[in-house]
């Protein structure tokens, strides 16, 4: 591989693994296979689709990419819906947003350390603590703030919402890393915004404070993805991986005692399924980046949206009307505008390096 392959392809694993926090799913792109421990639950077809993603070799394929790009946005989706199950009645009495965290760092961990003896040599450098604990609870204090919205708003409205996560991100990273950010970028970030002040719905009559919830997730997402990109190059991904999910599990484990109630049987079944959901959403996700610009792939990653929509519809008999429609329109164009620009950009600096 000549030099100038190897940087352009060094600029797309780090763009990766910021657009990674964005969905703040389990990374497993180092995996050979998944844990014989969770095949032995009801989970199996779905773990077995994500190891046959994971094996497949990498070469350079924009239609492969787009097809596990789309399997990870069910995925993707489907957390949310099990969020949502587990926030409401529907599985038992409703459980805390923290109890929801636990099992997505819970399964997510027991995942990761299942890989330990044959990753081991991958724990090669003394971790940063410091950037792994501010990293950790932004990550974790996001997603329970977005697993408590989706108890209380359309899972469209939410992931809607949660598309900001780049937005923020790119705000923050011009005050605290000083990166330039062009007309085009704030261009795109003063559009989503909108989108997400539509989906507020403001007014005395129509305003929903739950909505406040997802917008706080994907805020502090977005300051998280400050902390994802000062690690990015220091530590191998497993690595990173460990000692998140180790930290976090700790973290939220002391934070639940306080609330916790007995999970049914079906609630620890969708538990599970939340960690594991995450790690098969990744290991397709990281698949499609791998075959893909990131700039061309993660356009498709929108049809979240999609499938948000069409689990409410039929699982809940609810349907987006025209202010949500509105909304997600609008965020919709400020993150396409931003992909849009990204692609013309990074080709261009790609070609002076």
């Amino acid at each position: 591989m000549c030099k100038s392959t190897k940087e352009t392809a060094s600029r797309s694993a780090t763009s990766a693994n910021d657009i990674y926090a964005v969905f703040h799913i389990v990374r497993i792109s180092d995996f050979p296979c998944l844990s014989s421990l969770l095949f032995k639950t009801r989970l199996a077809p779905t773990i077995s689709l994500c190891h046959r993603a994971i094996m497949v070799d990498s070469k350079n394929n924009p239609a492969v990419a787009i097809v596990f790009m789309l399997v990870a946005t069910v995925f993707i989706a489907g957390t949310t819906l099990m969020a949502k199950t587990l926030g409401t009645d529907m599985l038992g009495p409703k459980l805390h947003p923290l109890q929801i965290t636990f099992g997505r760092f819970a399964f997510a961990w027991l995942v990761l350390v299942a890989f330990l003896p044959f990753l081991f040599s991958h724990l090669n450098t003394r971790p940063n603590m410091g950037l792994h604990i501010a990293r950790t609870t932004c990550g974790a204090g996001g997603v329970t703030l977005m697993f408590a919205a989706v108890a209380f708003i359309p899972l469209a409205d939410a992931t809607a919402i949660s598309f900001l996560n780049p937005v923020f991100g790119m705000i923050f990273a011009f005050f605290f890393l000083r990166e330039r950010v062009g007309p085009w970028r704030w261009t795109a970030a003063v559009i989503a915004l909108f989108g997400a002040m539509i989906l507020l719905r403001p007014g005395p009559d129509t305003f929903r404070p739950e909505a406040l919830l997802a917008l706080g997730a994907a805020l502090i997402l977005g300051f998280e993805l400050i902390f994802i990109k000062k690690l990015s190059g220091r530590e191998t991904p497993y690595q990173i991986l460990l000692t998140n999910n180790s930290i976090g599990l700790c973290m939220v484990t002391v934070a639940v005692l306080f609330v916790w109630q007995a999970p049914t049987a079906q609630q620890w079944l969708a538990l599970a399924g939340v960690g594991v959901l995450m790690a098969c959403a990744q290991g397709c996700f990281v698949n499609a980046m791998r075959r893909a610009d990131a700039s061309f792939i993660v356009v498709f990653s929108y049809a979240t949206l999609v499938f948000a929509a069409l689990y409410d519809a039929v699982l809940f008999d609810v349907f987006p009307d025209w202010v949500s429609i509105l909304g997600a329109a609008t965020i919709l164009s400020g993150a396409f505008l931003m992909a849009w620009r990204e692609g013309r950009v990074r080709p261009s600096a790609d070609s002076r390096a």
